[in-house]
């Protein structure tokens, strides 16, 4: 027979301590973000639908995406025992430098649309946890402020995006060099813009346009829209002027005609390490160690383009079996955990890059948001390496990690691999090696040139995945 009694007050206050209130509401808002997902419930509270969406969306029906992520989903750790990880160390080298966390925040463009501070936040968060942060073509914030924002120890990459321009093209290369970016991103799966179709439905264009239903899905957000109005007008930081769409854009630059060519004259040009990204097969991954690039990523763009691409997350364990021993391989596509990264790192990435991670922190508090998303990642990697029983990043191998298998392809029939070998064999170069003395320009016949659509400041300038 259970005996009972009145409490006593005097036991029962230990067991009511009342947190103090925090009356700052951005850290009460970050400070409730224990995952990346919780990060995305807040920025999709506080960013406008069109603005979110472009962060959100991906190509046609989001096929790429979806599956990126189901793949981290379907994994399955094997963790050792008795292990001594009271310490964890969380970096090492990457393209000859050391990185704090085996991640670094991806290129991505239009950045300062979903919140003001864009790239100088993810620039100077970066620096602050000694991990790279790498600055689209497209981005929204000028190279030298950038460089500024990191201070001296900052580690800035440049993404490069070939524009039909070869000249515009490599005077960002050239000002990227001076500013102190020690490598450069050659992204190589944008010969054409990828059907985003959340942007169409949106209306989504460059410079924005405030219609009546952008006006009242803003309402709700005042943060975000007096920020819009009080600070700098948005524009791309390498182009002066531009309307239209962003796949409009895109596909008015970008030139479809690159080939191995241009990046053997690319990497001659650039004085510091070449990581081609965009890598999603092991036959192009094999070239390039053949070229002697320095690292590849494997990418599909954050399934922004190419939609029912590869899964990268599937390519790494044969893709590092064939070409590490030649050239770092990272990755990128579907990351929202600590533990997708060290999935990563256990089946051969060397490194890891963010994009929408990296965007939803940015959304949900400025450069405090993205210092919260790195916290998360760096917590959970660190967390994981404990469960695992490994202290190191080199301690991690396959032997941690399975990946389970949900799609598996068809067995194809008697002759048609034969075909299909035949049909991807590469086809003689139709055009000699591009070199600087080229014409700086190739429209095609009857098409708008660049100049007459765009208006390039190369000399001074003040996307995403």
């Amino acid at each position: 027979m259970v005996k009972r009694q009145f409490p006593n007050p005097k036991d029962l206050l230990p067991l009511m301590q009342f947190k103090k209130p925090e009356l700052n509401a951005k850290k009460r808002r970050l400070d409730s973000a224990h995952t990346i997902y919780d990060l995305r419930a807040i920025a999709q509270r506080r960013t406008p639908k069109a603005a979110f969406d472009y962060t959100e969306g991906a190509a046609e029906a989001e096929i790429s995406l979806a599956r990126a992520r189901q793949a981290f989903e379907d994994i399955e750790f094997h963790p050792g025992i008795l292990r001594d990880v009271s310490a964890v160390d969380t970096g090492w080298d990457v393209l000859g430098k050391r990185v704090e966390l085996p991640f670094g925040i991806a290129p991505t463009g239009f950045t300062r649309m979903m919140q003001t501070e864009g790239e100088i936040a993810g620039a100077s968060a970066a620096a602050a946890a000694g991990i790279p942060f790498a600055l689209s073509t497209m981005g929204t914030s000028a190279i030298e402020d950038v460089a500024a924002a990191g201070g001296a120890t900052g580690r800035n990459w440049f993404q490069l995006y070939m524009w039909k321009d070869r000249e515009r093209s490599m005077a960002l290369v050239d000002r990227a060099a001076k500013a102190g970016f020690d490598t450069l991103l050659v992204t190589v799966d944008v010969p054409v813009a990828g059907a985003r179709l959340r942007d169409k439905r949106n209306g989504f264009s460059i410079p924005p346009a405030l219609t009546l239903g952008t006006v009242i899905n803003a309402i709700p957000r005042p943060a975000w829209w007096i920020n819009f109005l009080t600070t700098e007008p948005l524009a791309f930081a390498s182009l002066s002027r531009w309307s239209g769409t962003v796949a409009e854009l895109l596909d008015t630059m970008f030139d479809p005609t690159v080939t191995y060519e241009d990046l053997a004259w690319i990497k001659e040009q650039w004085p510091g390490k070449v990581v081609v990204k965009g890598v999603q097969t092991l036959d192009d991954a094999k070239r390039l160690a053949d070229l002697g690039v320095d690292g590849i990523t494997l990418s599909n763009h954050g399934g922004r383009q190419l939609d029912r691409a590869p899964i990268p997350f599937h390519l790494l364990p044969e893709v590092h079996r064939e070409v590490g021993r030649d050239l770092e391989v990272h990755l990128d596509t579907g990351i929202m955990s600590g533990s997708d990264i060290v999935a990563s790192v256990a089946l051969g990435a060397r490194f890891t890059m963010i994009g929408r991670a990296y965007l939803y922190g940015l959304m949900a508090g400025g450069r405090e948001g993205v210092d919260k998303t790195i916290s998360i990642l760096g917590e959970q990697i660190a967390r994981t390496m404990r469960l695992l029983g490994v202290s190191t990043l080199e301690e991690l191998n396959p032997g941690h990690v399975t990946q389970l298998q949900r799609l598996a392809p068809r067995a194809l029939p008697a002759g048609a691999a034969e075909a299909v070998a035949a049909a991807h064999k590469p086809r003689p170069a139709s055009r000699q090696r591009k070199t600087a003395a080229r014409p700086t320009t190739k429209p095609s016949a009857g098409a708008t040139t660049p100049e007459a659509r765009v208006e390039a400041d190369a000399a001074g300038v003040p996307h995403v995945e």
